[in-house]
């Protein structure tokens, strides 16, 4: 006899001498034994040390070798109810039902006598429908049952496995209720006695069950809200760890959906590196673009730009397999993964753009926000979606279509249709508007810097008057807002700017730092000065605007010298109110020559002094053909000071050579077209 088989034999030897034959288990279809009552500690480790010590089998099944052995007491056979307890070696627990009407034979390798074991079932036999649960499907169960106290009667009526149906079917049930519903059904759930054994009996199971149900398992118990720092949530993290190996497509798709809905931690972390690692060796294998989708989603921000480029490459090659879902949920996961693919986008947004009347309200306010995220600018998409809005806006809510307006001007796009069909829509019913909507409205037009001829006036009027009746409940940052919001629109309701204008409300603003407030506050002072001459505007002092070096655009002021000469421009004036321009050019009263600064001036009327001022593309919409808010107030009152404003683009310059600046800054200073008309600010859509 070789030395395996004896040593099989001398284990089995040792194995009947440590197990007494005085106790009957019955074996459940677990794939493991224990006693018709369930003991509370249990516990799979210590299965193979302290239950034989313990005495609590009567049988073993010894896997060793792929040999089977039974033995009770002394005998092999036994009659009536089937008295083997079941103890594999090589995993702790075995999922696979036993069948004792089968043969079980030991062949040893070298020539030992060949053993055969013939165990027949009674009519009393473990399997009966006595003692075998039926297993339960998650569906039928969320079907039959009304809340999750009802699932947890039924596991301790008979627990089946694989325990993760009993969470799954409590999920789905959940995700029928409303939110106060779901708050005290929550509480039921961890107050019901089954709950603490059902997370037991999971993490026990949690290393025998098919690794998508345990997948499934974990992400319902975390949409439950059970704590993501329990026993049973990090327990089931660990071996979903220990068993990524076993992750196919379908599998990567429930991780990648997990992962998105748990909150950093070290082991979440760990989790989502293994997932990085399965992406770039499966992304060439994935087959279905939600998966492509969800683990873009899931890899983080902070992925490794290669693995962002692989998942770009798989991409792009699935375009044309793209649905229009696939099309709308693409701009949400590039977000995710902080990746702008101009061409993936591009291509998306012309499905969108084609399917816009199938587009949920949720799926445009994400994608309007992956934009912004991505600083994606599409004017088309934005159009194809605002277009969509003005033509069905009757069947939006006021608060749906500011949502979206302020999106928009996150983006600095402006519709003008959509913005004066929703400026009308708040003449008509100021009362809808509570005072956040009032505030964010006013920013939103005050920003884009739009104005509707027709009813504007009266749109500032209903605006300051609902703003007024919450003069008692708004705070003074708020407020402060509000009224700054007007002064960029040009209107100056007294009834708000006088309370703001107390000491001890400019204390409290300027007391807390923020730089923001003080910049507001100069802006309400250079205001209430250069646009309605307020005595008030004298008791208003903000603190003075730190200095800063600034440095004026190099290629304009090279150009200007070639075609001006020095000493006929200044540069970097910093004028009163916080004012700054770039350049200054002084030109007779024809604007026929330009006059040198040596030269005396006798009379401000004999000369026009021009501001020749370097913008940037932020200074406005998205169009580049309509200045924003801030831009255009500094028009406004540069004219006040006695300017003649010419705007310089900074993009435009950048990309011309030094002859072709020459002839744009000849243009912009000798032309009539160069200076900005005195209501430059104002767009009339009448």
């Amino acid at each position: 006899m070789n030395n395996r088989a004896g040593s099989f034999l001398w284990n089995l030897r040792q194995f009947s001498t440590l197990v007494p034959t005085n106790r009957t288990m019955r074996l459940y279809p677990f794939g493991f034994s224990r006693p018709k009552i369930a003991y509370s500690n249990w516990n799979p480790r210590n299965l193979l040390v302290s239950d034989f010590g313990n005495g609590v089998q009567s049988s073993i099944r010894c896997l060793f070798q792929d040999a089977l052995i039974f033995r009770s007491g002394d005998n092999f056979q036994t009659k009536g109810i089937g008295t083997e307890t079941v103890l594999t070696v090589d995993r702790l627990l075995c999922p696979r039902r036993l069948s004792f009407d089968s043969k079980h034979s030991l062949d040893p390798d070298d020539g030992l006598k060949k053993i055969t074991v013939h165990h027949k079932a009674s009519g009393e036999d473990v399997l009966s429908k006595e003692t075998k649960p039926t297993p339960v499907n998650y569906k039928n169960l969320s079907q039959k049952c009304s809340s999750l106290s009802d699932v947890l009667d039924t596991f301790s009526e008979g627990p089946t496995f694989p325990s993760s149906n009993y969470f799954s079917a409590m999920w789905i049930i959940a995700k029928r209720m409303s939110d106060d519903q779901k708050r005290v059904e929550k509480q039921l759930m961890f107050n019901h006695p089954a709950f603490n054994q059902l997370c037991k009996q999971m993490m026990r199971e949690s290393k025998i069950m098919h690794y998508d149900h345990l997948l499934f398992s974990l992400h319902a118990i975390v949409k439950l809200g059970i704590p993501q720092n329990t026993l049973l949530v990090q327990t089931l993290l660990r071996v979903v760890q220990e068993r990524i190996n076993e992750c196919d497509e379908k599998c990567l798709s429930v991780l990648s959906a997990l992962l998105e809905a748990m909150e950093p931690c070290k082991n979440v972390d760990v989790l989502r590196a293994g997932l990085r690692i399965l992406a770039d060796q499966q992304v060439w294998k994935i087959e279905r673009v939600f998966t492509l989708q969800a683990v873009i989603r899931c890899v983080g921000k902070d992925a490794p730009i290669a693995l962002k480029r692989k998942l770009e490459m798989k991409a792009l090659r699935e375009l044309d397999r793209f649905s229009d879902l696939n099309s709308q949920y693409m701009f949400e996961a590039l977000a995710a993964m902080n990746y702008r693919s101009i061409t993936i986008l591009d291509e998306c947004s012309k499905m969108v753009i084609g399917n816009i009347h199938g587009c949920p309200f949720k799926v445009l306010i994400s994608i309007l926000q992956s934009c912004r995220d991505l600083r994606y600018r599409n004017l088309d998409l934005f159009k194809g979606i605002a277009d969509y809005v003005a033509t069905t806006i009757d069947i939006w809510k006021l608060k749906q279509v500011l949502f979206l307006l302020i999106l928009f001007e996150n983006l600095g796009f402006r519709h003008t249709d959509l913005m004066d069909l929703f400026m009308k829509k708040v003449i008509a019913d100021p009362a809808s508007l509570n005072m956040k909507s009032i505030i964010c409205i006013l920013h939103v037009y005050s920003s884009l810097n739009h104005v509707y001829k027709c009813q504007t006036s009266e749109f500032q009027e209903v605006m300051a008057s609902s703003l007024t009746g919450y003069l008692h409940h708004i705070s003074s940052e708020n407020l402060l807002n509000a009224v700054c919001s007007f002064c960029l629109m040009n209107h100056f309701p007294m009834a708000l700017i006088n309370p703001l204008l107390q000491k001890d409300v400019i204390n409290e603003l300027l007391i807390s730092g923020d730089e923001r407030n003080a910049q507001k506050l100069r802006i309400l002072a250079a205001c209430l000065k250069l646009d309605i001459s307020c005595h008030m505007a004298e008791d208003l002092e903000p603190p003075p605007l730190l200095s800063s070096a600034l440095y004026p655009n190099v290629k304009v002021a090279d150009a200007l010298s070639s075609l001006l000469g020095e000493g006929y421009f200044s540069k970097n004036i910093q004028l009163p109110h916080n004012y700054h321009i770039d350049f200054e050019v002084r030109m007779d009263i024809n604007r026929s020559q330009v006059l040198p600064f040596s030269d005396v001036v006798t009379s401000a009327a004999d000369i026009q002094r021009v501001a020749v001022l370097c913008v940037p593309r932020s200074t406005y919409c998205l169009d580049l053909a309509h200045p924003r808010g801030f831009l255009a107030m500094k028009l406004r009152h540069l004219k006040v000071m006695g300017f003649h404003v010419i705007l310089v683009h900074n993009w435009e310059v950048e990309r011309l050579e030094m002859k072709d600046v020459l002839t744009y800054l000849k243009t912009k200073l000798y032309s009539t077209e160069g200076f900005l008309p005195a209501d430059v600010n104002l767009q009339s859509t009448c």
